[in-house]
């Protein structure tokens, strides 16, 4: 019989302040994984901040917090469990 797959679980965790953001899309740009959209919320400063539309595709690359120039996103990769 085959083997029933497991899911499989996100390798990265994204985590972001809402209120940093200022709503450039650079983070959501450059993430390979497209896990990022923009928020149809604002924060308090009026910005559309992104959300994480996919986080099961998170990869943990920290790509989006390379290039955010506020400091406002980052992506941290999970710890491998055995």
């Amino acid at each position: 019989m085959a083997e029933a797959k497991k899911p499989k679980s996100p390798k990265g965790t994204v985590a972001i302040n809402v209120e940093l953001c200022k709503g450039c899309g650079f983070c959501i740009a450059f993430c390979p994984s497209g896990v990022l959209e923009f928020s149809d919320k604002f924060n308090s400063k009026g910005y559309h901040p992104p959300h994480a539309a996919n986080p099961e595709k998170c990869v943990g690359c920290g790509l989006c917090g390379m290039y955010c120039p506020d400091f406002a996103i980052f992506g941290t990769r999970n710890k491998e469990v055995a």
